[in-house]
């Protein structure tokens, strides 16, 4: 199975850090964040790994090349401009193939088992995605879960990670190069009940300030 590593967001609320670097490319414990991504996909028996990028993309090429040296193979989607997930997603649909596949969100950090979601069998689902507890800053969450029924409606409301397993036709009707956001395309499997999903009660954390960047530096240290 591929993955795929969403990495081409400005990340204004990460400014002024991330005016010189792309978010990704921030380091916590030590590591860029999008290396933590990287590790995890390859512990789960993911190795090839497709990355889309825009703001300050040569940054993460020369950073990560092809590579190899953390035991993966990477392919790059370009955007001129970010073209939001879903539309990021599609603009890199030849690099991931026809069969379902993996995408995780570059500015998170999460001790998800990928091995887990490589194993899972769509049938005639959509998307699966991995839900978390709410956490302070999204209180309200984004989905319920029925069994394993994704559900726009019911309590409690879990967090959507940024993780996810896909169907190519998911996306079918977005053509290459429009900008797209995920969101709607996931509520609309969920209300024709063709999406699934998990509740994760490990490590995630949504690194979409430097006050939460700091906050995974002192977890990690910690641990």
């Amino acid at each position: 199975m591929k993955a795929m590593i969403l990495a081409a967001g400005r990340g204004e609320r990460m400014r002024p850090l991330s005016d010189a670097k792309p978010k990704p490319l921030l380091e916590a414990g030590g590591k860029p964040l999008i290396v933590w991504t990287l590790e995890r996909l390859r512990d789960g028996g993911i190795l090839e790994v497709v990355i889309n990028h825009a703001h300050l993309g040569a940054q993460i090429e020369e950073a990560l090349g092809d590579g190899s040296r953390y035991g993966v193979r990477i392919l790059y989607s370009r955007e001129s401009e970010a073209l939001e997930t879903a539309g990021g997603i599609v603009n890199a649909l030849e690099l991931l193939g026809d069969a379902p596949f993996i995408a995780a969100a570059g500015d998170i950090y999460c001790d998800a088992d990928y091995s887990s979601l490589c194993s899972l069998n769509l049938g005639d689902k959509l998307a699966h995605l991995l839900l978390v507890p709410n956490p302070p800053h999204h209180p309200e969450g984004d989905f319920s879960l029925d069994g394993t029924d994704l559900k726009n409606t019911g309590s409690p409301r879990h967090t959507f990670s940024g993780i996810g397993l896909y169907q190519p036709r998911l996306f079918a009707g977005i053509a290459t190069g429009m900008r797209h956001k995920l969101a709607p395309l996931l509520r609309d499997a969920a209300n024709a009940g063709r999406a699934s999903g998990e509740l994760h009660r490990g490590d995630w954390f949504d690194i979409g300030t430097p006050e939460r960047l700091a906050e995974l530096h002192r977890r990690i240290a910690r641990t």
